[in-house]
């Protein structure tokens, strides 16, 4: 196992990342299986957390023999720039307005229907995770590793992670430029990889600049304060859950 000191660093990095995405992706879970009987919510809630785990394991294996071939990286350059755009948009909170009664679909009852949308979103979060993970580091150790404790500690400590993102929506605001930074990153990659650009970005400046994008959120995250939390049924859910 080839170890260096700042892989330590991208490890803590990933974990934070991973903690704040997870609490922010577990609450779109919670409202999908809101559409649900409350007597039916837990248990659906229950197939997606357990989906979680197995899609990022399998999102795991799948980046890992992938992320070479040189148009993966062009992909998920693009798919990672994307998501920035779609999050300062508004585009990932609009499944939190209008909750709707669950339907049918495919022959499948309602319960059934809702949990197939949990799962395919898990799908969605685990190449999320998985695609940032690769980019900020190629070695498979530091990708697992970062990326289990990240969901141990979302599992662990999710009541927790949802009052930090809900209070503090700046840290979710920054983990997303830091997405946008790793999708640069990735496509400067692919670009040298092909022949087109000249030079790679050392890795001392990709973690510095991480580090930099995150402290900034932070200490705007504090000067402005922790914002006033609505009644949520999904985040009382999460916390039901995780007690």
């Amino acid at each position: 196992m080839d170890f260096v000191p700042s892989d330590l660093l991208t490890i803590g990095l990933l974990v934070l990342l991973e903690g704040l995405l997870s609490a922010d992706n577990a609450l779109v879970l919670a409202i999908l299986v809101l559409s649900l009987p409350r007597d039916q919510q837990r248990k659906a809630l229950r197939y997606g957390i357990l989906g979680a785990f197995a899609f990022r394991g399998l999102a795991t294996i799948f980046a890992a023999y992938m992320i070479g071939l040189a148009w993966v990286k062009l992909v998920g350059a693009l798919y990672l720039l994307w998501l920035p755009i779609q999050h300062f948009r508004g585009g990932d909170h609009e499944a939190r307005k209008n909750i709707k009664p669950a339907t049918s679909w495919l022959g499948l009852g309602a319960f059934w229907t809702t949990v197939v949308k949990v799962e395919l979103t898990d799908i969605v979060f685990a190449i999320d995770s998985i695609l940032v993970a690769v980019a900020m580091s190629p070695k498979l150790w530091v990708i697992i590793t970062g990326g289990l404790l990240g969901i141990v500690a979302m599992r662990l400590l999710i009541g927790q992670l949802l009052a930090v993102v809900q209070r503090f929506p700046a840290l979710v605001d920054g983990a997303f430029v830091i997405i946008a930074w790793v999708g640069i990153k990735l496509l400067v990659e692919y670009g040298h990889q092909i022949g087109y650009i000249h030079f790679e970005i050392p890795k001392w400046l990709s973690l510095g600049l991480i580090v930099v994008i995150f402290g900034g959120f932070y200490l705007y995250a504090r000067y402005q304060g922790p914002v006033d939390v609505p009644d949520d049924d999904a985040a009382d859910l999460l916390k039901e859950h995780s007690e």
